[in-house]
This record gives structure tokens, C-alpha cells and sequence, in this order.
């Protein structure tokens, strides 16, 4: 059974204003921590289009029980991390559904060279975003980090704190720190990204696909910079 992509669709009506902005295939790029899901969420239904996470995609399979889906499930149960061939195949998938074909924000891949050259053998991207931000301010905001174990709401225990403490404002939620929001291991997340993810900015730079925006404003304005560079109404 392939994946029901509708579940991930994001139901938010179009702004009249954006029913004349030609389909966007868009890829977010940046560090962990530097806003690029908070902003897909916003961005998504401005556009009318998908926001399309690895993660989401590998729920979906799983949940479909797909020979795909029992694959990942298999690789993440063992507690490996889900390799190349079976991401691209998933994603091309994903891509070829008919929800995507007016447009998509790919929040998660490409993560490596390997990744983004199979992406450019199924798919023609308008842009890439590069949200530009500094370690330093990464380890700020991740480690505050509040993540809704229901919905997947991400809050800041200093910059967005949910009003109900405990629970999360959207869905009631219980929201908690991840292992992985510790300093520490901030750190390491930030070495891999420098590693294995920085070298697709050169790689889509060259393509002159990419533009950079300032990730460390308050998201309205990094909102307001997105819109003028990619000349949204």
C-alpha cells in the first residue's frame, strides 16, 4: 500500500494575494536550530503547497507498511540511521505524488553531496534557502527547546514558552527537552551539519539556485526577508 501523503497536507486556505505566484520547488537549507521547520510552516500554506520533512515521509511509510515503509522501519528499530538509497527512493516517491506537483519545500534533503545530485536527476528545484546562522546562537535556542511529543510543535522555554507550561498550546500535548537539545550533543549535531550539509551551499551556489537569509531574527522577520527575496507579494 503506498503512503496516503493527504495526512501530512496542510489544510490552511491561500491567501487571495498568492493565487498568482507561479509554483515554488523550494529546499530549506541550515544548520539544526536555524528555524527551517518553523518557517516551512508558515511558508507552506502562503504558497499552497506541501512542507515535505525526511520525517514525515518515513512516518508515512511505515504507517502504509509499504515494502519501503517496513524497510525504514526495520533500519530505525535497530537504531541506524536510514541510509541514502532507501531516503532517495522515498523521496522521489514522495515527490511524484500529485499533491507535490504544483510546488513543495523539502525541509531535511538533500543532507549530503551524494543526496542532492540524485535529487537533481527527478527533480528541477527554483531555489534553495539558506537560513545563516551561528553556532554560538544555535546552542542558544536549541538547548531551550520544547518539543510537543503529540503534534511535533516545537516551543522555547525563553522565546515561546506554551502558556499551559507543561502541555502544548496547539494540542494539548505533553512537550519535553530531546536528548539530542543538550548542549553536548548540540555540538555534535553542528559538527556532522559542517561536515556532511554545509558543502551543498557551494554545490547549489554554483547551480545559482541559492539565496541566504539571516536566520537569527525573530521568525516574523525572518518571514518578512524571505518574502522580499524570493519577490512574494
Amino acid at each position: 500500500m503506498r503512503p496516503n501523503w493527504n495526512v501530512f497536507k496542510l489544510l490552511c486556505p491561500t491567501p487571495a494575494s498568492y493565487d498568482k505566484v507561479d509554483p515554488m520547488k523550494l529546499i530549506f537549507l541550515g544548520p539544526p536550530g536555524a528555524g527551517k521547520g518553523t518557517l516551512a510552516l508558515r511558508v507552506a500554506p502562503l504558497l499552497n503547497v506541501p512542507h515535505i520533512s525526511t520525517g514525515a515521509i518515513f512516518r508515512a511509510a511505515m504507517a502504509a507498511g509499504s515494502p519501503l515503509g517496513r524497510k525504514v522501519k526495520a533500519i530505525i528499530d535497530s537504531g541506524a540511521l536510514v541510509d541514502d538509497e532507501t531516503t532517495i527512493a522515498l523521496v522521489q516517491e514522495r515527490l511524484a505524488d500529485l499533491s507535490a506537483q504544483n510546488g513543495y519545500i523539502l525541509d531535511g534533503f538533500p543532507r549530503t553531496i551524494m543526496q542532492a545530485e540524485a535529487l537533481d536527476a527527478f527533480a528541477v528545484i527554483d531555489k534553495t534557502v539558506n537560513f545563516d546562522i551561528p553556532d554560538a546562537d544555535v546552542v542558544t535556542r536549541l538547548s531551550g527547546r520544547l518539543v510537543c511529543r503529540k503534534c511535533g510543535f516545537n516551543w522555547h522555554k525563553s522565546f515561546n514558552p506554551p502558556k499551559n507550561g507543561s502541555a502544548c498550546d496547539t494540542c494539548g500535548g505533553e512537550v519535553y527537552t530531546r536528548d539530542d537539545d543538550k548542549p553536548e550533543a548540540i555540538i555534535k549535531r553542528l559538527e556532522v551539519y559542517r561536515t556532511q550539509t554545509a558543502p551543498l551551499i557551494d554545490h547549489y551556489r554554483n547551480k545559482g539556485i541559492l539565496v541566504d537569509i539571516d536566520a537569527r531574527p525573530a521568525v516574523e522577520s525572518v518571514l518578512a526577508e524571505f518574502k522580499r527575496v524570493l519577490k512574494l507579494p
